[in-house]
């Protein structure tokens, strides 16, 4: 994935929280995401990492690639 995005393609929401399991964002900040610049992107995606901690969420590591 792109160094601007957190995904990790484990695209599921904790209904607890609402945060993606992969990522810690919220479902509206995935569907704007495509729409934010640089400026946007990257605070947010300091915040992540503390976001998922706080929320106790352990976050999903990627499934390996299929050959």
């Amino acid at each position: 994935m792109s160094k601007e995005t957190p995904c990790v393609a484990v695209c599921m929401i904790d209904p607890r929280t609402k945060l993606c399991f992969g990522c810690g964002r919220t479902l509206p900040e995935i569907a704007r995401w495509h729409a934010m610049d640089s400026a946007e992107r990257l605070p947010l995606m300091t915040l992540l990492p503390a976001r998922m901690t706080e929320a106790g969420l352990e976050p999903i590591a990627p499934s390996p690639k299929r050959s």
